[in-house]
């Protein structure tokens, strides 16, 4: 049994326990990193991390192990109030999957490391600069509280990089900008603005972006809910 006396050996152990190949196999289709996972879905781990809680040295172990489901398992039990800049630029460094990066994220709002962003989104390595717009939208979406105009701060640089045309990156630019022009009616305009700009532009991948983000700006749904 595990439970949050349970250390990082141990998770590790009952992970192995509950691994599956067919999984392995239809996570690589998803276009997951499967080198080292072993094929437990997040919301499996994600029951897993509700047993244990959090513990944020255990989840620095975790992160260590190399093993897909044990770092799902550190960035779902580490302590965002803990968590250092330093200790997310040393995550970051390893990031190789698109669902890694998105969680990593999540955890990376939650712990207020905005300052990141600007860092990530400079670095070319292609899942770190995702990481930059997956917190943006992050905290368009989670942050409620926080003023629109920390969030409409951000769309030069969503703009700077509308021109990136690898997969992980273009996506997650694409879905910044709409992240935050669903926020609110105020961000809603100038997101808008950027999107048409961007869907007129001479470069195929920020002309993508900006279509994409501009039909879903434009729909019914959304403009009668900011209205």
């Amino acid at each position: 049994m595990i439970g949050p006396s349970s250390d990082a050996a141990a998770l590790i152990a009952y992970l192995q326990t509950l691994r599956s190949e067919e999984n392995v196999a239809a996570m690589a289709r998803f276009g997951i990193v499967t080198d080292t996972a072993l094929g437990i879905s997040n919301p499996d781990v994600r029951a897993v991390a509700k047993k244990v809680r959090k513990d944020h040295l255990r989840a620095m172990e975790l992160w260590q192990s190399d093993v897909r489901e044990a770092r799902l398992l550190a960035l779902y039990t580490a302590e965002p109030k803990r968590l250092m800049m330093e200790e997310a630029r040393h995550w970051a460094n390893d990031f190789n999957s698109w669902e890694i990066v998105d969680c990593a994220a999540d955890l990376f709002v939650e712990a207020r490391l905005d300052e990141l962003i600007r860092e990530f989104a400079a670095n070319e390595r292609e899942f770190v600069r995702r990481t930059a717009f997956a917190m943006i939208s992050g905290a368009a979406v989670h942050r409620k509280d926080d003023p629109d105009t920390e969030l409409l701060a951000w769309l030069p640089l969503i703009e700077a990089h509308a021109r990136d045309s690898r997969n992980f990156v273009r996506k997650a630019v694409n879905w910044a900008l709409r992240s935050i022009g669903k926020r609110s009616r105020a961000c809603h305009a100038p997101a808008l603005t950027l999107a048409t700009r961007l869907a007129e532009s001479s470069d195929k991948t920020a002309r993508w972006i900006g279509k994409d983000a501009v039909r879903e700006l434009s729909g019914e749904k959304l403009l009668a809910r900011l209205n």
